[in-house]
């Protein structure tokens, strides 16, 4: 009995509505009330009071307040949060690592089902893995980070699974299934690992920037939630919103480029079309069923990694700030993520970034990583700017770095000589509310019993509780307490639907920036023979330091370019020549083994030039150096003097040999850059050029062959030459000389082409300021 009012358990009225593997759920449907739905197999039982239906989650035959959809989200977590154990607690804090369905054989994603290999197994794609059970079972995991996916449906039966497991344990808290970016057409690296697939693609980062149009981005942000709902996704681990204000940086390509207007107001849209619900789906405060809580990153920004090397890696742990500009870097965060339109009014989450901020503790002089640093997640973002959503760390922060500065291990920037458990007490401490990347709540346990030791049961109890509330809240206020479960039906007819994909492939072409266009070689009229040039990438290392073996191939499906124009193999029989490539690729990452065994630091430029570059004008005395561990003796970083060349140096080779095959007729580039680069190799040699940042090939040639007219512009500025990079400060937008073409346009940021000429409309007008 509770408040007077009978409880008796519902047992009619219950429409079996999917069956996954052995996993059914019953789905209940509540008059003016949310519908539920519970694993027939959880022990789960519906309660009815006053005539309303509830889920009995910690089947203890009463109605407990945290079960109570009538009450607010945060009363239900608050009340849930405080009689969660502290081992339960410590469940909440984890963040699992990459799980990729079915599970690989090897690899950092590697499984197994029941003890074999997924081949051997003889099971369906969506079953739990052996490693899956446990972390969710013995460690109490319910935040999954989820990457490559069979199919929509296998992610859909997948979620019916684990939910329905998870049901069944304890007080039944359901799983807050995450997704980094996976609307894009390519997987490059762990943190887009599941991009590419069966559902709609669209543009992102830089490619997005290029739109220049806030309301594309929206608009991405409601179709994505929609499709990420539907496949049991509800934490969108974006969006990235440092400024890319280091041009050589890797993940400069993720941002949304330089300007601090144009990423504050794409980062407000993008949340906004995230977490937004509305009408009936709505539950409070504009969060609901439809919602997806989104986890902007990385605080208090990534963009300005010494060098360009990038905080992965223990070459790249620094961040550094010789313009003073860190004030600069936070505004996307308070201007935008915190400050939405919608009636969410924040990001339900912030990622710190892996690196050192150097010299940016103006407290207590701290040189630690973003996840570790009290002043930049206590008192700065939850005191100065008063942020009181869940600050979970990047992955990996607390595991052991690799042997070798330039290894893919753990990332414990500034706090390399702690224990893993006194390097999670410390992240604790900071204000960190969850670990990503961590399966086992031991050392959050033994970090527990640190803080007892300095400050008491109390004071750690009300620690672990603030956090166990911030995490819960996300949980609560997007449904998932009422109905974790997924109609695969709705699920196929949702993800990836003509709809979605017409509006991904045309964000796409809006995309496209038109750099160079002499005489009018574009749009390309009539049905023409081109001359396309096979290009040659040679043997180079992956994101996980794996070995891509040498290719020799078309860049382009020769297949579709058919459908455009004629091609043939030999120049002299061309009317035109269209020459494809990438931005220069580095060869070494910003640090090379083989200098550092012939006497060096070890340490070399990153050049966004394909020739050979000799690094003359950087600096003699790197800004911040070191590590403890790996290479104690090494305090200054420098690469001055070094020389390197573009692992795809034969992209300007080929471009250039075709220059000369096509005898003074024409030939077109077209570019696919994830980073500003030096255009001066090669432009005065092409009649054109094409760039885009990471999108299909298809929406290229329907700018090239005129079915569509181009409209993107530069999310950032083309360096006239490396001088420039070397001389420009890692964390100031718009500093560098930018490259001036032939006919003498600017390769500056908000610069683009159409047909007409250089385009000058209401988005330059408001976000390029001269």
């Amino acid at each position: 009995m509770k408040s007077g009012k009978l409880i008796f358990a519902l047992s009619f009225s219950l429409s079996l509505t999917q069956v996954a593997q052995g996993q059914a759920y019953q789905k209940v449907e509540n008059k003016q009330g949310p519908a539920l739905g519970y694993s027939t197999t959880s022990g789960v039982k519906i309660l009815t009071v006053a005539g309303k239906k509830f889920k009995d989650l910690n089947r203890n035959g009463k109605l407990d307040h945290y079960e109570d959809w009538r009450l607010g989200p945060e009363e239900r977590a608050r009340d849930l949060a405080s009689q969660l154990t502290i081992d339960q607690i410590a469940g909440l804090m984890l963040y699992s690592r990459h799980q990729a369905l079915p599970a690989p054989a090897i690899g950092f994603m590697a499984g197994t089902y029941r003890g074999k290999n997924y081949p051997d197994a003889d099971v369906s794609p969506w079953e739990l893995t052996d490693q899956q059970r446990d972390f969710l079972h013995k460690d109490g995991v319910r935040h999954v980070l989820l990457t490559a996916v069979k199919d929509p449906e296998t992610a859909a039966r997948w979620n019916n699974e684990l939910q329905g497991f998870v049901e069944g344990i304890g007080w039944g808290i359901p799983a807050n299934n995450s997704s980094d970016p996976r609307h894009n057409a390519v997987v490059s690296a762990e943190f887009n690992a599941g991009a590419g697939g069966q559902i709609s693609m669209w543009p992102d980062g830089l490619a997005m920037a290029a739109t220049f149009d806030p309301a594309i981005v929206r608009r991405f942000g409601q179709v994505a939630a929609s499709e990420y709902r539907s496949l049991g996704i509800t934490t969108a681990l974006s969006p990235q919103i440092d400024l890319g204000t280091e041009p050589r940086w890797y993940r400069i390509g993720m941002t949304f480029g330089e300007s601090p207007a144009l990423t504050t107001a794409m980062a407000r849209a993008y949340i906004d079309g995230f977490q937004t619900s509305v009408g009936k789906d709505e539950i409070a405060l504009g969060w609901g069923y439809k919602s997806v809580n989104a986890m902007v990153k990385h605080w208090p920004s990534g963009g300005p990694e010494e060098g360009g090397r990038d905080g992965h890696w223990a070459i790249g742990k620094f961040a550094v700030y010789p313009g003073d500009n860190l004030k600069q870097h936070i505004g996307p965060f308070v201007n935008g993520a915190f400050q939405l339109a919608g009636k969410t009014s924040k990001a339900a989450a912030v990622m710190p970034y892996y690196t050192i901020s150097f010299d940016q503790d103006k407290k207590n002089g701290e040189n630690v990583g973003n996840g570790y640093s009290k002043y930049l997640l206590t008192d700065l973002l939850r005191g100065t700017y008063g942020y009181d959503g869940v600050i979970c760390s990047d992955w990996l922060i607390t595991g052991d770095e690799a042997p070798m500065p330039d290894g893919f291990a753990g990332k414990p920037w500034g706090v390399e000589r702690l224990s893993i458990a006194e390097r999670h007490y410390k992240a604790l401490m900071a204000g960190v509310d969850q670990f990503g990347g961590n399966n086992d709540k031991v050392p959050v346990l033994e970090a527990y019993a640190l803080g007892v030791k300095e400050h008491g049961e109390k004071f750690m109890r009300q620690r672990f509780e603030a956090s166990a509330r911030r995490l819960l809240l996300n949980i609560f206020r997007i449904g998932l307490f009422e109905n974790p479960y997924l109609d695969v039906t709705e699920t196929r007819k949702i993800v990836g639907n003509p709809n979605y994909m017409k509006e991904g492939y045309e964000a796409q072409v809006k995309s496209v920036v038109l750099l160079k266009n002499i005489d009018q070689q574009m749009p390309i009229r009539g049905r023409k023979k081109v001359y396309v040039p096979k290009v040659y990438t040679p043997a180079m290392k992956d994101w996980w330091g794996n070995y891509i073996q040498a290719q020799l191939e078309y860049p382009v499906n020769i297949e579709v370019l058919r459908k455009y124009a004629d091609v043939t193999d030999n120049p002299n029989d061309a009317d035109l020549a269209l020459v494809f490539v990438r931005s220069p690729i580095s060869a070494e990452g910003g640090y090379s083994e083989r200098d550092r065994v012939s006497g060096g630091n070890g340490y070399v430029p990153i050049s966004l030039q394909y020739g050979t570059y000799t690094a003359s004008a950087a600096r003699a005395e790197s800004m911040a150096a070191g590590d403890p561990v790996i290479d104690p003796s090494i305090m200054n970083r420098s690469y001055k003097d070094k020389t390197t060349t573009a692992a795809n140096v034969m992209d300007l080779q080929t471009i250039l040999d075709t220059k000369a095959m096509m005898k003074g007729k024409p030939v077109v580039v077209s570019v696919t850059a994830n980073k500003p680069m030096v255009f001066a190799e090669f432009e005065k040699e092409v009649s054109g050029i094409i760039l885009n940042f990471g999108i299909s090939t298809q929406a290229v040639l329907d700018i090239m062959f005129g079915k569509y007219e181009p409209s993107g512009l530069l999310p950032v500025q083309m360096p006239a030459n490396m001088v420039t990079v070397e001389k420009q400060a890692e964390d100031l937008p718009f500093d560098m000389e930018v490259y001036i073409d032939q006919a003498g346009h600017a390769y500056d940021f908000g610069y683009g082409l159409n047909w007409s000429g250089v385009i000058k409309d209401e988005r330059v007008r408001e976000f390029v300021k001269k």
